[in-house]
């Protein structure tokens, strides 16, 4: 029965019910026990940042209510104590269905230096074609040469 609920959970808990729950089960499994002693065990279960928080908040010696007190001021003005819930992945899928307003004529990318759509030039393993133009024309030019040499 002491540990029925042994961490604070804003979602389903109040900070003053859930707090005076606690101190009623400590102080009946140990009544020799102070107040100070059974608020410090108290606020052990709250949670690290939580705990954290309420403890900077309050100096000591702090009676009961200051405690309460911070701690509800705490959980209303900020998320600390609060879980945070999962997206169940049925709603992730359905997002993710193609929008109609995505341009379906996208241009397709490809490597400049050879033409194909498998790579960008960035990656593209073939020679780069620079002055290709004059290669030509000085191997057009040692043909008809050869030639010219052949019938003369």
């Amino acid at each position: 029965m002491l540990l029925k609920t042994p961490f604070f959970n804003s979602e389903k808990d109040k900070p003053l019910t859930w707090f005076f729950k606690q101190k009623d089960r400590l102080s009946a499994l140990s009544p020799d026990m102070s107040d100070t002693m059974i608020n410090m065990k108290i606020l052990r279960k709250c949670g690290g940042e939580l705990e954290h928080a309420i403890k900077s908040r309050c100096v000591e010696p702090c009676s009961t209510e200051d405690y309460i007190n911070a701690m509800e001021d705490i959980i209303t003005r900020t998320r600390i104590g609060k879980t945070w819930t999962k997206i169940p992945m049925e709603s992730k899928i359905i997002s993710k269905i193609p929008r109609e307003d995505r341009r379906p004529d996208k241009p397709v990318l490809k490597c400049h230096k050879c033409g194909s759509t498998s790579h960008l030039a960035n990656t593209c393993t073939k020679m780069t074609k620079i002055n290709e133009v004059q290669v030509i024309e000085e191997a057009q030019c040692t043909k008809e040469k050869d030639e010219s040499d052949l019938y003369s």
